[in-house]
């Protein structure tokens, strides 16, 4: 668990409210020629927890944090347990020299995970391909070809900058963490469930995952078609082979989930649905109409799961195309579920979506990172579905901004019974299409919305707080410092 955070059990016994918002979208404008970068992980991430402390949040949710992959997606990870080197913010870098103990102390407690990640890029950078092309000796890892490599003098530099450069991410991050905990919050994190298919995971745990003979994926993971895609998702990530993780006891699993409980007072399971059951599409289907189901060991993963952490701070992302053995496993283990204000408005009075059918243990969203921003999916609605949305939230037909269907929605959110309700910084900002962070089946464009500068202001915060307060949402374990760092830059802004 990272400092200072509390049982998971405790965190969600009392009623709070987070925003959502990916580090990326707090990195500030490009610097000038010579200065170092500066990314999320120092200035303006204390910027933005001073003003989720300021507004009475006491949760921030944040995408997954390891090396993005292709198009930038965060769910794309070339490790999910490194950090991605985007967001160290390079003027505040400790020193290795100064900190040798905490440097040696990084080295000799990540080596389970760091020894494999940094010969992976090493070797990478050195071939540029993916691992499956890569020379035998270094694509089937063979020992002495590997040691070879790594004692190699011309290697040196590039295998110490990669050491350095996650240390420096680790340094940031526990630096945050306690940084957040003295202000009352805590940070949410989320886990893939499937890993890149050109990814430290599939190269050094092979066993672990449906390949072909070749490295690359036998099968390939998506969904079925859904309400995002008319032919479904094809996300083409390796799927896992589960007869073997029930072999060897699920180690790899319970290694992902532990890497990740050390960075997070709770962890969101992404597409907590595949491990009931999963959608294996053929390695050459065009689409993925093409695939089907097949059964997952949910029940035995999440028994090994909760002998590592008996209290499971997990969260289940529910969404989608969902059957009662997927709810059954949400229940058996006692872990809350996602409802999406969005998704509520088809007509169906029993619609889960919709506030007066959530129950205390879901988490509550107007809408997600895969999602439009509310001002967005307002506007494209078609009139039927906007006027049962204007009718439930009681706003005048038409009524966007500032006090329309999206502070409505959010006002609905954060007033609803489910004990934490999550806000997309867009929705707050009552933002338009133009924020959108992803738009799912799609690959350019995503991932790139950054923060607008000075767009949350103290006057905002101020407002918010008195919402939150209204609903019961505002804790106070520990005293709030005023917004400093805020009150001198726009939260999310690099201070000049």
């Amino acid at each position: 668990m990272p400092p200072d955070a509390p049982a998971a059990a405790r965190l969600l016994e009392r009623r709070r409210a987070g925003v959502l918002l990916h580090p990326t979208a707090l990195r500030g404008p490009e610097r000038a020629a010579g200065a170092a970068p500066r990314g999320a992980l120092g200035a303006a991430a204390r910027g933005f927890v001073d003003w989720l402390a300021e507004a009475g949040f006491s949760i921030w949710q944040v995408l997954p944090l390891g090396p993005a992959g292709a198009g930038g997606s965060p769910y794309l990870a070339r490790s999910d347990t490194a950090g991605e080197p985007a967001m160290i913010d390079r003027e505040e870098l400790p020193d290795a020299r100064a900190q040798q103990a905490d440097y040696r102390a990084f080295r000799s407690g990540a080596r389970d995970w760091l020894e494999e990640y940094v010969l992976f890029e090493t070797l990478a950078a050195r071939f540029g391909s993916a691992w499956w092309a890569w020379p035998e000796p270094y694509r089937v890892r063979d020992p002495a070809a590997l040691a070879s490599f790594a004692q190699a003098p011309e290697q040196r530099d590039a295998l110490e900058r990669l050491y350095l450069e996650q240390w420096y991410f680790d340094w940031q991050w526990r630096a945050l963490c306690r940084y957040a905990a003295a202000r009352g919050v805590y940070v949410f994190g989320d886990l893939p469930i499937y890993v890149a298919p050109d990814s430290v995971a599939t190269w050094a745990h092979r066993e672990q995952f449906q390949l072909a003979p070749d490295g690359r994926p036998a099968l390939r993971a998506g969904v079925p078609p859904d309400y995002f895609s008319a032919d479904g998702q094809l996300w083409g990530n390796p799927l896992y082979d589960w007869q073997q993780a029930e072999r060897d006891g699920f180690q790899f699993w319970r290694a992902r989930v532990r890497h990740q409980l050390r960075r997070f007072a709770l962890l969101r399971i992404d597409h907590f649905r595949g491990l009931a059951a999963y959608w294996a599409v053929p390695a050459g289907a065009r689409t993925a109409r093409e695939g089907s189901w097949h059964p997952a060991p949910g029940q035995a993963l999440f028994s090994a799961l909760r002998s590592d952490f008996p209290d499971l701070p997990l969260v289940a992302e529910d969404l989608g195309l969902i059957t009662e053995d997927v709810h059954a496993l949400r229940r058996a283990f006692g872990l809350p579920g996602m409802r999406v204000l969005q998704f509520g408005f088809d007509g169906a009075a029993d619609n889960p979506h919709l506030p007066h059918n959530y129950t205390r243990d879901v988490v509550a969203y107007t809408g997600t990172h895969d999602n439009d921003t509310a001002v967005g999916w307002y506007r494209t609605l078609d009139p039927a579905t906007a006027q049962r949305v204007q009718f439930y939230l009681d706003v005048a037909p038409g009524a966007v901004a500032p006090a329309g269907v999206p502070a409505s929605l959010v006002r609905a959110c954060l007033a609803c019974v489910a004990q934490l309700a999550v806000i997309p910084a867009q929705d707050l900002l009552q933002l338009d299409s133009s924020a959108r962070f992803n738009t799912p089946g799609t690959t350019a464009g995503n991932w790139r919305w950054r923060l607008p500068e000075g767009s949350l202001s103290a006057p905002l915060a101020q407002h918010l707080r008195r919402l939150n307060g209204a609903f019961d949402r505002v804790r106070t374990e520990r005293a709030s410092l005023p917004m400093a760092a805020a009150a001198a830059v726009a939260a999310g802004v690099v201070p000049p």
